[in-house]
């Protein structure tokens, strides 16, 4: 399962290397200066984690790219009472011809 999570390595500027990170994991990271080394970092510690987990019988992240999805995009957002859309009232315009 480990193969199928999302890895990146990225620029850390505070400590001025390359830094391993997986999605699923958001509290694990690699520091290495090689961008190789940081990612076959983060990926051994997602396995040692993983094999842990298993381990205590603890439940594993899903790989997100095992997940389905409606397909969906919906967005939420908030309407001021007496203004429909805000921004009117504060003198802003509501972009209405």
């Amino acid at each position: 399962m480990p193969n199928r999570y999302i890895y990146r390595v990225t620029w850390s500027e505070a400590d001025q290397e390359r830094v391993g990170l997986c999605t699923e994991f958001p509290s694990l990271s690699g520091l290495e200066e090689a961008p190789e080394k940081a990612l076959s970092g983060i990926r051994n510690l997602v396995r040692d984690c993983v094999a842990d987990m298993l381990a205590q019988n603890d439940e594993v992240p899903e790989p997100i790219s095992s997940k389905n999805y409606s397909g969906k995009f919906m967005v939420r957002s908030r309407v001021d009472k007496g203004s429909r859309g805000g921004g009117g009232s504060a003198g802003m315009s509501k972009n209405t011809p």
